[in-house]
């Protein structure tokens, strides 16, 4: 491998000097890895990642078209010794344990997924290992379970160890087990696996193949260093595993997650308009010229450009560009970047502003701002609010702090089991009566109560509602813009810092229009919502009121 260290460092290299051409996803993956090694939050063992790709080209066969031995890309090579070469410095096991390899059809996602099967079964060391190919139907688990079983059957060394049963592959010198397993919440309580292989799981369906997928998770707890890989192209099902698996791939990738286990490997490209290029198209299909054709693409392109249906079925299944998929919106770095200036309201004395508000659909958390320019800057101030009762309860469930957080006056309790909206409002009348602070428009979710709107037009404040979709791709554009240039100031605020980490956004591929939504249910975003909102307003008002809200004497 010289004058590498490892097909990872191999891999980085030909990223950098563009001889590979990559996805941004791949990108920062492999820059987190090899910052990450170089800085000792992983340590590597040449050793393990050697043994794994020694022993899937040593023993692992081809099972359609041909036959002969298969022979690593320096993506594959660079793909295994990340999941069985990269270790936790603390402990020296493997430091991923959830793997998810997105990439395009014809790219070998199956037979891969078999060699690791194999590896895992004969070399991986654990003996009793319970090894699942998981999928809705037993039909679609056995299209790895066949190809592993194959696998097996073409090397003697191999054959001779193994006996396939009614149900199962069984090794009996390392007690170990490879099955195919159809969609059974209830029976995989009881399963302690070392290996689950999730196949296609972006086809899986949403709620059923949720549940399946944390099941099957948790039960990997007994293991000391097991794996889940899931393997799939872009598919059709919303809010279903993928989109849950993208949202916390993306955001782990971005630096806004503190995940430690997930491995993220996504072949996506980055420009849609590009879908019929074919160096674009590289980046979601590293094996071309390997496994598919240019030619083949080609094709494929020109069938699709014949319509929208077909396009969308490119866009899919081709480009990894999933029809209303989600994704984590900005890196931690650019969201810190724009926090840590504190301001006081006396700051703003006498200054214009707009207005935005989120209100609680239930009983949890509201989210009150304004934003005021001052010297070419946008100042948020936002103010949260949280019953009584909830606020231990609520603290316990999502492991967010908010006791500190009221301390620090960020969020106020107000009413016991409601929040009482009329805090909301005097929150606005203080900044009136208090400080001069005058809101010009405050933006509003059409949805909120219509009391709280009413009191707020009896002051004198103009409110305007804002509706909640894709019409908000405009703003949200405006607003990742002026965050990244240095021009929206979030404050010394980590409660807003943290909903502005929890979004993701899901995009409609034929329209390419973006909406937000949470990272993970349990995540609160109302403190950006608040923010849209307001910025809505500022963008729709700003030829009747824009000299104003400059605050320019």
């Amino acid at each position: 491998m010289t004058p590498f260290a490892s097909w990872i460092h191999a891999y980085w290299h030909e990223i950098k000097s563009g001889q590979a051409v990559v996805g941004q996803w791949i990108r920062r993956l492999y820059e987190i890895i090899v910052g990450g090694l170089q800085d000792g939050t992983y340590c590597f063992s040449a050793k393990e990642a050697n043994r794994a790709i020694e022993f899937i080209e040593s023993f692992c066969h081809h099972q359609a078209g041909r036959n002969d031995l298969l022979k690593l890309e320096l993506w594959q090579k660079a793909a295994v010794s990340l999941i069985f070469g990269v270790l936790d410095p603390d402990d020296g096991l493997r430091q991923f344990r959830e793997v998810v390899l997105i990439v395009a059809r014809k790219n070998g996602k199956s037979i891969f997924a078999s060699a690791i099967c194999a590896y895992m079964a004969y070399l991986d060391g654990e003996y009793g290992a319970q090894i699942y190919n998981l999928a809705p139907k037993l039909e679609q688990a056995a299209i790895v379970y066949e190809a592993t079983y194959r696998m097996i059957q073409q090397e003697a060394e191999l054959a001779a160890l193994a006996v396939k049963r009614r149900s199962d592959i069984y090794l009996e010198g390392s007690n170990t087990t490879i099955r195919p397993l159809a969609f059974n919440a209830k029976k995989a309580d009881g399963f302690n696996p070392q290996l689950v292989v999730c196949d296609e799981i972006a086809a899986w369906p949403a709620e059923q193949g949720l549940k399946q997928y944390e099941v099957m998770k948790s039960a990997l707890g007994a293991r000391r260093q097991p794996l889940i890989l899931s393997i799939s192209t872009a598919g059709y099902i919303n809010d279903g595993p993928y989109d849950e698996l993208l949202k916390r791939s993306t955001a782990w990738l971005l630096g806004s997650s503190k995940e430690r286990r997930l491995l993220p490997i996504l072949y996506i490209i980055d420009d849609v308009s590009k879908w019929d290029d074919i160096e674009e198209l590289r980046k979601s299909n590293p094996n071309m010229g390997v496994s598919v054709t240019e030619d083949f693409f080609r094709e494929e392109i020109a069938i699709a450009a014949s319509s929208m249906s077909k396009r969308a079925e490119f866009l899919t299944k081709y480009c990894n560009i999933k029809q209303n998929s989600s994704a984590a919106w900005l890196p931690w770095e650019v969201v810190d970047a724009a926090c840590g200036d504190h301001r006081e309201l006396e700051q703003f004395r006498g200054c214009y502003c707009i207005g935005g508000i989120d209100l609680s659909q239930t009983t949890d958390l509201t989210s009150c701002c304004v934003v005021i320019e001052q010297e070419g800057k946008l100042y948020v101030l936002s103010k949260f609010f949280m019953p009584a009762n909830k606020v231990d309860e609520l603290a316990e469930r999502e492991g967010v702090p908010y006791r500190i957080y009221i301390s620090q006056g960020l969020i106020q309790e107000s009413g016991e089991n409601y929040v009482d909206y009329n805090d909301c409002f005097n929150w606005f009348r203080a900044l009136v009566e208090d400080y001069e602070i005058l809101p010009l428009q405050v933006g509003y979710d059409r949805y909120s109560a219509q009391y709280l709107v009413q009191q707020m037009q009896q002051y004198g404040f103009h409110m305007d509602d804002v509706y909640q979709g894709e019409n908000l791709t405009p703003v949200i554009h405006e607003c990742d813009g002026l965050l990244r240039d240095g021009t929206l100031r979030l404050g010394d605020n980590n409660l807003l810092k943290a909903h502005f980490l929890n979004v993701a956004m899901k995009q409609n591929a034929e329209t390419r229009k973006i909406r937000p939504v949470k990272i993970e249910e349990r995540c609160h975003i109302d403190g950006f919502v608040a923010v849209i909102d307001a910025l809505t307003v500022r963008q729709k008002w700003y030829e009747q009121i824009g000299e104003q809200l400059k605050n320019e004497e």
